[in-house]
């Protein structure tokens, strides 16, 4: 959910003298990649936002060329969702109260829980691991029912020069997965490799392009480590940022970094992942909408496919163009920011509590019926309202996202998706 910030950053970066070049991804309509989309669905609402109007980005996007050797796909592939969608919901499960969180996640529906962790807090020295409280959280969920995604962000300074970024060598990197695996057998359901790995700052403050291809190197690293130990595991591809920005300070386009990884030594990807997850955006747009063919009313965020949910199906075409359609998708983070005091997150102030209920499950329903190649869906956020309410941060967009109030009672969307999930199980 980085997507405005980025913006706001080359900004400011402008503003102090420097240039950042600001990339767009390839334009829909002639893009080889991205080509017609789905017709939009006619059951969800469009916004009528009555807030101030809201800045756009002020940077002119160029196209970004696809690598010659990008293939084209013979056919459409086949559905790959074998089953009933899944659902979850992220929530942070550290140092805090897990009973009313994973209580209000059984009660909403949901089956998953996204739990992110530092790989710099678990090991050190090399070799060495302090698991700290990440025990009581897996038996945490696991007592509740629920089934675990962590996602491992963050490698320990001695293994990325300093940086916390992706490790020198991937290998250390499999050797940490194997070490968790074995310590919490059974009770890990799924495992993704990093997060949002084209933003610099989860890639120790610098990005390039280049960059994509390490970091197959260390999916591919952790992938037969992790199925060797437990088949069983989901291994997802980490989620690039949707952010049509390249700068080597802030990020590199999410559609050029994807065509990157998949092009990366012929394509060695497939082998290293079962889902490749996705965090598509939604500032205050509609889950609907999709800029150029049904952009959105609302005020700023609406002129480049990032600021969409419905970019998913961008990401989907490229997976096609690269063969890999039988390869399933996990939306491991979407989500809509309410009113917050965040620079970069003021589209959050055109969404209501109620507008957030009503896009969510916009989303949740717009997936089940029509996007039969996503597999599981990962709500962002539930219960970042209360941690950063008792940091004296109650306005925080990490707040805004959230489904739980700060005293852990319900907001609007906590019911719109308890309803949904409740009669979505009854039609099954």
């Amino acid at each position: 959910m980085h997507i405005v910030r980025l913006i706001l950053i080359a900004a400011l970066l402008m503003s102090c003298g420097a240039t950042p070049t600001v990339v767009a991804p390839p334009v829909i309509t002639s893009s080889p990649v991205v080509a017609t989309l789905l017709p939009a669905p006619t059951s969800l609402p469009t916004a009528t936002p009555t807030a101030t109007p809201l800045p756009t980005a002020t940077s002119t996007p160029t196209a970004t060329a696809m690598p010659t050797s990008t293939p084209s796909p013979t056919a459409t592939p086949a559905p790959v969702r074998a089953g009933p969608l899944q659902f979850g919901v992220a929530a942070h499960l550290f140092y805090t109260s897990r009973r009313l969180p994973l209580q209000r996640a059984r009660e909403a529906g949901f089956g998953w829980i996204r739990q992110q962790i530092h790989w710099k807090d678990l090991e050190g020295p090399p070799g060495r691991y302090a698991w700290g409280e990440l025990p009581a959280v897996v038996d945490a969920v696991n007592d509740a029912k629920l089934r675990l995604l962590i996602t491992i962000v963050r490698a320990p300074a001695f293994y990325s020069r300093g940086t916390y970024g992706m490790p020198d060598d991937p290998e250390r990197l499999g050797d940490f997965v194997d070490a968790l695996v074995r310590r919490f057998p059974g009770t890990i359901h799924a495992i993704e490799i990093w997060n949002e790995q084209n933003l610099a700052h989860e890639n120790g403050g610098r990005v390039t392009i280049d960059d994509a291809g390490k970091y197959v190197e260390l999916l591919c690293a952790a992938y037969p480590r992790i199925k060797a130990l437990d088949p069983s595991i989901v291994v997802l591809a980490g989620a690039p940022s949707s952010t049509g920005i390249t700068d080597v300070r802030i990020a590199v386009d999410d559609m050029a970094y994807y065509s990157a990884m998949y092009a990366y030594r012929d394509g060695v990807i497939r082998e290293c992942m079962d889902a490749q997850a996705v965090h598509p955006g939604g500032a205050a747009n509609p889950p609907d909408t999709l800029w150029p063919i049904n952009p959105s009313t609302a005020r700023g965020w609406t002129d480049h496919p990032t600021f969409y949910f419905r970019h998913v199906e961008n990401v989907r075409r490229i997976m096609v163009a690269y063969r890999l359609g039988d390869i399933p998708i996990w939306i491991t983070e979407f989500g809509w920011a309410t009113r917050n005091t965040t620079p970069g997150f003021e589209y959050g102030d055109q969404v209501s509590f109620e507008q957030q209920a009503e896009y969510i499950v916009g989303a949740m329903r717009l997936t089940e019926e029509q996007y039969p190649w996503v597999e599981a869906m990962v709500l962002w956020n539930l219960n970042f309202a209360i941690l950063r309410a008792r940091s004296g941060q109650p306005l925080h967009e990490q707040a805004s996202f959230a489904i739980l109030n700060a005293d852990g009672s319900p907001r609007p969307a906590f019911i719109a998706i308890q309803q949904y999930l409740s009669e979505a199980r009854g039609e099954r």
